[in-house]
């Protein structure tokens, strides 16, 4: 395997997936489910939460605990790859829902006690438990045959169906459960994170192989500069700022627009759903239509995405444009992602599977930050013309790839 295998070449294999690998994934799924679910719930209210300590010149920095999240992953993406490559993905998925349950303390904590800085800290931690659910959908990989890689990735991040329940549905009945407002919010985080850690117990990841550690292995730079790695991690990265600056935006500008602060959440919850009801069948788009049709119809409906935005500021419109962004970041995600898979050795997927989320929190980092400060002094209408930008880009590289070689995917 020299990284740049076809998705076509994949050895014939059954039909349906193995009954173990079905129950592991499930269980995998699951864990998504609940961790994506807490992640949208800290979406939907961290930045609603800020405003109730903060002064109004500070408004436009609401969203900082979400982007200290976001720096979070970015400082805990390689060691937490790191981590699992030598002690294992159960070890490592455990460590994160530990870190995930501080993060959450620590937000509730700063909230009580009125600190944007303890809040923003706990963001750190959260990026850890962040980081390691990145990683879900490669241990899908490990889990199943082959043949069946881009249907497990599909699978897990099919989880965040059920995270579009959790999520949303905790942010509209937690906030005011108790003073002060959200608090309750983030101690339902803990909670979930809990739970996490738990299910991860029964799920049976593969023992560490001398050969996943101690195998040949290629430089990282020539790794990460092969073509195909290229434009997975530029589709990645595009794909998740996109939907991380739009979606991050939203609940403010919801409330800037005049409506009711509880709309945030049914926007959430729409959003998610477009986000990964897709996943049922996207590895199975992929396997028909390959990997770079299915990211192109994905750019194609992030562009629809941000048409429905700027049509106007109803309630209708916000749930409409957060639905097509979420179903185009599913397309554009699970692709790169399938794509990215092909693209390294056993003994260099922790490496090479950790640079790749590095550079995509590394741009959603930017992406959430300059959401809020975008909104408060350019409005909703320019926000989404910036993201347009994003997706024409993206539409260049892929493109461009695809017409050099189409021959893959």
């Amino acid at each position: 395997m020299d990284g740049s295998i076809k998705i076509q070449e994949t050895p014939a294999a059954p039909t349906r997936m193995p009954r173990r690998s079905l129950r592991n994934i499930t269980l995998l799924a699951m864990c998504q489910a609940l961790t994506q679910g807490s992640n949208t719930l800290m979406f939907a209210s961290s930045a609603l939460a800020v405003l109730t300590i903060v002064s109004p010149d500070m408004n436009m920095w609401a969203n900082l605990p979400i982007t200290m999240q976001h720096l979070g992953v970015m400082l805990t993406v390689f060691p937490a790859s790191m981590l699992m490559m030598r002690r294992g993905r159960k070890f490592g998925f455990r460590t994160g829902s530990t870190m995930g349950m501080i993060g959450a303390s620590l937000a509730a904590l700063g909230l009580g006690l009125g600190s944007f800085p303890v809040m923003c800290l706990g963001g750190i931690f959260l990026g850890n438990a962040v980081a390691n659910m990145q990683l879900y959908r490669f241990a899908a990989v490990e889990l199943a045959p082959g043949a069946f890689r881009a249907q497990a990735i599909s699978y897990v991040t099919a989880g965040g169906v059920l995270a579009g329940f959790i999520g949303p549905s905790l942010a509209r009945f937690t906030p005011d459960l108790w003073m002060p407002l959200f608090q309750a919010s983030f101690v339902a985080v803990v909670i979930v994170h809990a739970i996490v850690f738990v299910i991860l117990g029964f799920i049976e990841f593969p023992a560490i192989k001398t050969e996943d550690t101690a195998g040949p292995q290629r430089p990282l730079l020539e790794i990460v500069s092969q073509p195909a790695y290229m434009v997975a991690c530029a589709g990645a990265m595009i794909a998740f700022g996109v939907m991380s600056f739009v979606m991050a935006a939203s609940p403010l500008a919801i409330v800037q627009c005049g409506l009711s602060r509880t709309e945030a959440p049914i926007t959430i919850f729409v959003h998610v759903m477009g986000m990964f009801l897709p996943s049922f069948f996207t590895g199975h788009l992929i396997a028909r239509f390959g990997i770079f049709n299915v990211m192109i119809a994905g750019i194609t409906i992030l562009v629809g995405g941000v048409a429905v935005a700027l049509m106007g500021v109803t309630e209708w419109h916000f749930r409409g444009a957060l639905a097509l962004n979420g179903v185009g970041w599913n397309f554009m995600f699970v692709g790169a992602t399938t794509l990215l898979t092909t693209t390294y050795r056993p003994a260099e997927r922790g490496k090479a599977q950790a640079f790749n989320d590095f550079m995509v929190f590394g741009v959603t980092t930017v992406a959430s930050l300059m959401a809020s400060v975008v909104l408060e002094l350019q409005g909703w209408a320019v926000l989404n013309y910036v993201a347009l930008g994003l997706v024409l880009l993206a539409l260049v590289v892929i493109a461009g790839f695809r017409l050099r070689h189409p021959s893959r995917g």
